[in-house]
């Protein structure tokens, strides 16, 4: 069964979104993450101790704006993208089935 962790878009009294990522088995492990790049490293720390079978329920508090919320929205789909990209370059130094082109 997959393990739950929280992931709360906050807003600091500056107006800087921040995301909280709260392990739902140790009510006291929670992180602080400040950017997109840190948040997915910390997610892939967190989740390597349940073998990766992890599930993340999003959610924000009430003084987030709107704007706050599509720019985390669009920098995961920015880092998702540098993601595939990455992925999908070494793929040309390979046949489909995955054995080195020579």
């Amino acid at each position: 069964m997959a393990v739950i962790f929280d992931s709360v878009i906050k807003s600091n009294p500056v107006g800087r979104w921040y995301i909280e990522i709260r392990d739902t088995t140790e009510e006291d492990k929670i992180e602080v993450c400040l950017d997109i790049d840190e948040y997915a490293q910390k997610i892939e720390d967190m989740g390597a101790e349940y073998g990766g079978d992890i599930q993340v329920a999003w959610a924000a508090e009430e003084n987030v704006s709107q704007e706050q919320i599509n720019e985390v929205r669009m920098q995961m789909m920015a880092y998702e993208q540098k993601q595939n990209d990455q992925n999908q370059s070494g793929s040309y130094d390979h046949n489909l089935d995955g054995t080195p082109k020579f």
